[in-house]
């Protein structure tokens, strides 16, 4: 595909899709990025323009490769490295305070992936790297903060055995956080790439290079890819992983965020793609606070075409099966959702846990991935017992949380508006209702969400609205390492329910 100009958006995968990593067999790419709490874990996407991503299923799927039972939010699977070698491809990441490091195996990226293959070393983002003479290395963080440095051992790829004692390879530029570790052998040199700097203002991607693949290397001494002295509206770059197309051009993708008011966003960490180019000493270069990385890009070929897959709009629910937009809040507990129980409907069964709690919860969801969008459902809630209740809600974590419900009160069905914030909930409105039917809606907009709902699918009426900034990773206290997912959920807060709640529909909106 030739043309003098080429134009496309950035980000690629907007929405919380972080820590990319991508891989190439042939003519194909295949992406992967982190997914924390959520299942089934470790979204996979196929393209062959490197712009138009079409999600293919999840590596991660069933729960002998993952139990986020009772995972925290920001707990789980962190940072995927996507890897493909005489015909098999490998994905290595870490759960955490799960099983550990490990690696799965699929000969198509679609599926099935094996069971994981349980590695010894490393602290959190490992990586691996087919040399030429057939050795297997893995690369890894290890430490916390500024302690945080890169350790590297070999493997027996077929077992997970570590054949040599792992070494620190590589400390860094003296900034927190080294982490996100890959090694590449490009023209007779290794060079090893990675995060510095903590996943904010200060986040970029630094390198160094050497003639062996423990060292030493001499590093670069600036990074490749920063904005972190620029007013951008693309901000924290870095974590990225480098790829080389067919014409011999080179790529990188990574994470960015694309902020609201220069302060907090919405939709967590996204995924960008730049060009890398190659300095005339043979190091490669992103933009170190250029401003080459925006959100609109020219760039003077792509090595292939993909069709823009339709990802929004209204799910009937009428497949056998989820479409892989769709994710779990922790794996599902059996009997707890269901698309053939009735037929065109998404039919959910509440669980004891709520969203206030670390647990199992009945919660479809997807990632929200328009700052201004709007997502409805009709739900259909006939004899709720006191307790019980569904309905629509925009998901950070536990603590951070808007929904618009329907749930049983003292003997009368109501509609309820719920704010949580903080950590601390609150019924913000309610409207009682004799209906067994009810159209519910959430709408985004910049600083606000607003929880509406209806009984024709045409009159909105708005039961209250909360900031923005509330579901922001920024707001939170801790760890906050994802973003906004708009989720069909329901609860017996307690008990199972006895009252299954069904959805019709869902339409996402863009505005």
């Amino acid at each position: 595909m030739n043309s003098s100009s080429i134009t496309y958006s950035n980000p690629i995968l907007p929405g919380f899709y972080p820590d990319p990593s991508i891989t190439r067999a042939g003519d194909d790419y295949y992406l992967v990025c982190s997914s924390f709490e959520y299942f089934p874990g470790v979204p996979i996407f196929h393209s062959r323009d490197l712009v138009h991503w079409t999600p293919i299923g999840h590596v991660l799927d069933r729960i002998s490769q993952l139990d986020t039972r009772s995972s925290n939010s920001s707990d789980g699977i962190y940072a995927p490295t996507i890897r493909y070698h005489e015909g098999t491809f490998y994905m290595i990441t870490t759960d955490v305070r799960g099983i550990g490091n490990f690696y799965v195996t699929a000969t198509d990226p679609s599926g099935p992936w094996s069971d994981p293959v349980v590695i010894p070393y490393g602290g959190i983002d490992p990586s691996l790297m087919f040399d030429e003479d057939s050795k297997v290395y893995v690369t890894a963080q290890q430490g916390a903060d500024y302690d945080s440095h890169v350790i590297q051992y070999e493997i027996d790829i077929a077992t997970g055995e570590a054949l040599t004692e792992p070494v620190i390879i590589w400390n860094g530029d003296g900034g927190p956080w080294t982490e996100g570790p890959h090694l590449y052998k490009i023209n007779g040199l290794y060079y090893i790439m990675s995060a510095s700097g903590g996943t904010a203002k200060e986040h970029r991607e630094i390198i160094g290079r050497s003639s062996q693949p423990f060292g030493p290397f001499e590093r670069l001494p600036h990074p490749i890819l920063t904005h972190s002295e620029m007013d951008s509206p693309i901000q924290f770059l870095g974590h990225a992983d480098l790829i080389e197309d067919r014409y011999g051009d080179w790529w990188a993708v990574f994470l960015g965020v694309r902020l609201i008011d220069s302060s907090y966003t919405v939709l967590g960490r996204e995924t960008f793609l730049a060009p890398v180019s190659w300095n005339e000493e043979g190091w490669p270069l992103i933009d170190n606070n250029e401003g080459t990385v925006k959100l609109g890009m020219s760039v003077p070929r792509l090595p292939g075409f993909t069709p823009e897959p339709t990802l929004y709009g209204r799910d009937d629910f009428e497949a056998e099966v989820l479409a892989f937009t769709w994710t779990f809040l922790r794996n599902p507990a059996q009997g707890s959702w269901s698309l053939s129980e009735r037929r065109g409907w998404l039919t959910l069964r509440g669980q004891a846990g709520n969203l206030n709690e670390a647990g199992q919860v009945s919660f479809v969801g997807r990632r929200q991935q328009h700052v201004r969008a709007e997502w409805s459902t009709l739900l259909e809630f006939i004899n709720p017992a006191l307790g019980e209740e569904a309905g629509i809600c925009a998901r950070l974590d536990e603590n951070a949380h808007y929904e618009i419900i329907m749930r049983q009160q003292e003997g009368q069905k109501v509609i309820s508006a719920v704010l949580t914030v903080g950590g601390r909930t609150q019924v913000v409105a309610e409207v009682p209702t004799t209906a067994e039917r009810v159209y519910l809606k959430i709408k985004a907009e910049l600083t606000d969400y607003s929880l509406l709902y209806s009984l024709d699918g045409q009159g909105w009426v708005k039961l209250a609205a909360g900031a923005a900034y509330s579901l922001s990773p920024q707001a939170v206290d801790g760890n906050g390492f994802t973003g906004v997912v708009i989720g069909l959920y329901a609860t017996g807060n307690g008990t199972i329910s006895s009252e299954p709640a069904c959805f019709d529909w869902f339409d996402y909106h863009i505005l």
